[in-house]
């Protein structure tokens, strides 16, 4: 039935079409780039906007990405103004311009309907290689922005449907890696993709009906929203996370503070106090966080609602300028975006406060590490990273173990390891072992979720390894929440031929990684309740799969067992679980 001119199943079939569109963009994406961040990791997003830039809809294989998109979008569109025409295609990445990291490319399509632009196609991808001091992008040594890669202000690639063969040419001369190429061209392929498909949706209803039913979708998204924070406590919370290692000051410790308040059906996010800027790369530019902090909005909200602009209405975030969260020109800022960790902590740890059955606690802040040099077998320059060995656990959550190997709570844990096998044929790796760490889960009623570790053989010539992350130093384990325990640290450890021992911490550049050996460990997620309330059949079938230790049974759970026979000794059990 109509209201208002309005069809609710109408409204509900073009949000459907244009979820399915987003999803199609971002299949295409991911069938036809080259890079494994991609291919395989899938470190992309990808959207359909308003003409104005607001979201309409989107598909995040890296959530972070996804609501970085609109403030790009936005920026594009301020600087072209009504120079804009069928054909364009705009690429962009500044920082300082409303991007969250160089690397992560901005690529979008406007879409023109007789004449009038009506929507945009876009996405977003991480580049394997957009130049700068270090392979890959992450470069420790960084201090200012210019030792970082490649800043693409609002560039039109494509003119009226035109190539610009100069401007392409000077993209790809300050990359080392001629697969960059063929991601370009993905991007703008996933963005032709949603643009006929667009087309044929206006086609079929009319502008007009889908800009109605559009605004109508949009409402109800906020209205979804505020209703998801109504029914949160008022109240103002506090949490603090902190950053352990900026790769330049060692022993200092960068805290991030988030206050939370809950008012009727808006709320507000507010890191004031939080660190200054550190003098290396460890500081986000102002979308980055934002984006980062939409992953910890959107994990305690239902997760039926629709991603477009209308779920950023009801909320407030406030990072202070000049900050580590919201870095000013010219601050190097490509670990930005792995600052998430330390504001969805900060947030989560609030949030526990006012809606402790939602939450989850810590998930593992991951060790990530990349490789670099030629591969002997095609004598082509490679970028390759460790996707496989830095995603550990998620934290549990009230009635649910944490997921094992999910990875960095930036991606959502939407983000795919390698598979063993590619891994050795696209780049010159050779894997000795992939497997679950036993003990790696925080302890709790429902416990975290499992770590991993892994080794292998460096193959490749005039190699270079670069380690950036956290969770190395004590105190950064993944938290518990409500009795449960935290996880442990991340490892990595490297061999050389010579015999060469080097355990490497946070941040660091190996340039002499020529048969090199390493092996990481990646921890599980906190667990949260009481662990001494999980059932002692399931921590017996537990030691039995070797993911819990005979000795962590009875350590972190109470319960004790035979060592031969795994039966339960109940007389000690319930002494051991008896609660003062």
């Amino acid at each position: 039935m109509s209201v208002n001119g309005i069809d609710p199943i109408l409204a509900s079939v073009l949000q459907r079409r244009l979820r399915s569109i987003t999803e199609e963009m971002a299949l295409t994406l991911l069938h036809t780039t080259r890079s494994p961040i991609l291919s395989e990791g899938r470190d992309f997003a990808t959207g359909i906007y308003r003409a104005n830039g607001d979201m309409l809809e989107q598909t995040e294989y890296t959530a972070l990405l996804g609501f970085a998109l609109q403030p790009s979008l936005k920026a594009c569109i301020e600087y072209f103004g009504d120079d804009i025409g069928p054909g364009d295609v705009i690429f962009h990445n500044d920082v300082y311009n409303a991007g969250n990291q160089i690397n992560d490319l901005g690529v979008f399509k406007p879409i023109f309907l007789e004449g009038e632009l009506v929507a945009w196609a876009a996405c977003k991808a991480h580049q394997a290689d957009l130049g700068g001091g270090a392979p890959g992008g992450y470069n420790p040594d960084a201090t200012e922005v210019w030792h970082e890669g490649l800043r693409v202000p609002p560039l039109k690639m494509w003119a009226g449907g035109k190539l610009r063969r100069d401007v392409w040419d000077f993209l790809l001369a300050n990359t080392r890696l001629d697969i960059v190429a063929e991601d370009a061209k993905a991007c703008a392929g996933s963005c032709n993709v949603g643009e006929r498909r667009v087309l044929v949706v206006l086609d079929r209803y009319g502008r007009d009906v889908f800009d109605r039913h559009m605004d109508y979708v949009i409402d109800g998204a906020e209205r979804i929203m505020r209703g998801e924070i109504a029914a949160m406590p008022d109240g103002v919370y506090r949490g603090e996370s902190f950053l352990a290692n900026d790769g330049h000051q060692e022993g200092v410790r960068h805290k991030v503070v988030c206050t939370v308040t809950i008012a009727g059906d808006s709320i507000k996010f507010d890191y004031t106090g939080s660190a200054g800027p550190t003098p290396g790369y460890a500081n986000a530019p102002l979308h980055a966080a934002t984006s980062g902090l939409m992953i910890a909005v959107l994990m305690n909200v239902d997760p039926q609602i629709p991603h477009n602009a209308g779920i950023l209405r009801p909320l407030e975030m406030i990072f202070p300028e000049n900050s580590m969260l919201n870095a000013k020109f010219p601050h190097a800022t490509s670990y930005g975006n792995h600052l998430t960790h330390q504001i969805w902590e900060a947030a989560v740890k609030a949030l526990a406060q006012a809606v402790p059955h939602s939450v989850t606690a810590g998930w593992n802040k991951c060790y990530w590490g990349m490789s670099s040099g030629l591969d002997g077998r095609s004598g082509r320059r490679y970028v390759d990273f460790f996707l496989f060995a830095m995603k550990g656990g998620s934290g549990a959550t009230e009635g649910l173990d944490g997921f094992a190997h999910l990875g960095t709570v930036m991606t959502g844990g939407a983000m795919t390891a390698q598979d063993p096998e590619m891994h050795e044929v696209q780049t010159p790796h050779r894997l000795h072992h992939f497997e679950f760490e036993i003990d790696s889960a925080g302890p709790g009623r429902w416990r975290g979720g499992l770590g991993i570790r892994s080794k292998w053989t460096i193959l490749g010539q005039d190699a270079k390894v670069i380690m950036f992350g956290q969770q190395t130093e004590p105190g950064e384990e993944p938290f518990g929440l409500f009795g449960g325990k935290p996880a442990g640290l991340n490892t990595a450890h490297l061999t050389h031929p010579d015999g060469r021992q080097r355990w490497p911490k946070g941040h660091e550049i190996i340039p002499d990684a020529d048969g090199a050996v390493i092996e990481m460990t990646a921890s599980g997620g906190g667990g949260y309740g009481d662990p001494r309330l999980r059932p002692a059949d399931l921590i017996r079938e537990e030691v039995r799969d070797e993911i819990i230790s005979i000795e962590s049974a009875r350590r972190d759970y109470g319960v004790a067992l035979d060592p031969l026979t795994l039966e339960i000794d109940e007389g000690e059990t319930a002494r051991r679980r008896k609660r003062p």
